[in-house]
């Protein structure tokens, strides 16, 4: 959903973005850098930190990489340019990714491979609930394709057999973009401060819009790597999905960015999607009171008469949608109903069609 209130949100560097293989100076030590996606979000942006490791021999200078870019030879190839005239001569020391998602890991395990040596290791950094999945996936999928997601979407009203037919057929569909997980990795776990280039950054889990976000924040520097969890354009995707079919996440989602407004209101967030902005706990805001405009929404629907996640697209989506966006907004779809459900303003039941439908509940 377009942010309707961005005017409050200010962008220091403008309308300035990086060129193609190339990089902007964000603060001392930090670079940004943009890679196209095959979506209708089309970019993604990832980071460069500046950064020393104790290697056999002394210290090693270089670079962590903040978050990949999907797999594919149009992104190798723009690191590639990235690698010979943007790191100073200097090579990767270590890859940190946010989450599980094809965006921000897809090419974690070429670019760990492509910088490690006989005597170091370029490691991938990253949660161990987003680490297993993202080995399982990759192996399979999960939540986006496949008979099970179809299954999954169909319980929940989405009937059209041209789209169900599409959905099963895309049971490859993360391992396109993902083909393969590193074997190994360090953990990354809330609270975690981590020394990059002389400045501490600390872990801050977020959940719901995947299993265990990673963002990063440096006082020091004031900057926020939010990765998907605060974008200053649009709302983060908050789904449920096949592999979890009960769960909350919208509320696990809205506790953790609530849990954001703890930081310092000047922070310069550095968001995957759109541009880096000032305004965070304006943003925070927005999105809590975006999403209690939804749940009233739906609320009020089921009220009316009993409803499924497929006929409330309409009502939470004002677009039209492509199959890849109908995955994510019926996910989304569940979501809201299930934050109402499982708070106890809504009931489910499952008719003799096998689809779920949501009430309002009655006073007794």
């Amino acid at each position: 959903m377009a942010n309707s209130r961005e005017s409050e949100l200010h962008y220091p560097l403008g309308d300035a973005l990086p060129t193609p293989g190339g990089t902007l100076d964000i603060a001392p030590g930090v670079r940004w850098v943009r890679m196209g996606l095959p979506f209708a979000l089309d970019h993604i942006n990832l980071w460069l930190l500046r950064d020393e490791i104790d290697g056999p021999d002394g210290a090693v200078q270089g670079w962590t990489i903040v978050d990949c870019g999907v797999a594919n030879a149009a992104t190798q190839a723009l690191w590639e340019q990235v690698f010979a005239t943007q790191l100073d001569g200097l090579p990767v020391l270590r890859v940190i990714v946010t989450h599980f998602h094809p965006d921000h890991i897809g090419l974690a395990a070429w670019l760990t491979e492509r910088w490690s040596t006989d005597g170091r290791d370029c490691r991938l950094w990253i949660s161990a609930t987003d680490f297993n999945l993202a080995r399982l996936a990759s192996g399979s999928t999960v939540g986006m394709g496949g008979h099970a997601a179809a299954d999954f979407f169909a319980s929940h009203g989405l009937t059209d057999e041209e789209s169900l037919e599409k959905i099963r057929a895309r049971a490859s569909y993360y391992p396109s973009m993902v083909p393969s997980v590193p074997t190994r990795y360090r953990r990354l776990m809330h609270g975690m401060t981590l020394k990059i280039g002389g400045h501490d950054w600390t872990c801050i889990v977020g959940y719901g819009h995947a299993p265990e976000h990673m963002s990063l924040h440096c006082p020091a520097l004031r900057l926020l790597i939010s990765g998907d969890m605060v974008l200053p354009r649009i709302s983060t995707n908050v789904s449920v999905v096949d592999v979890e079919p009960e769960a909350d996440p919208l509320s696990l989602y809205l506790q953790s960015i609530r849990e954001m407004l703890n930081l310092p209101a000047d922070t310069l967030v550095l968001p995957a999607h759109g541009k880096p902005f000032t305004g965070l706990h304006a943003r925070v805001d927005q999105l809590l009171a975006h999403h209690d405009e939804r749940l009233a929404e739906v609320a009020q629907a089921c009220a009316a008469k009993p409803c499924h996640a497929a006929e409330l697209l309409d009502l939470l989506f004002k677009r039209k949608l492509d199959l890849h966006q109908t995955t994510f907004a019926m996910g989304e779809s569940v979501a809201h109903l299930h934050a109402l459900w499982l708070r106890g303003a809504l009931t489910r039941t499952q008719g003799a069609d096998g689809i779920y439908r949501f009430s309002r509940l009655i006073p007794q």
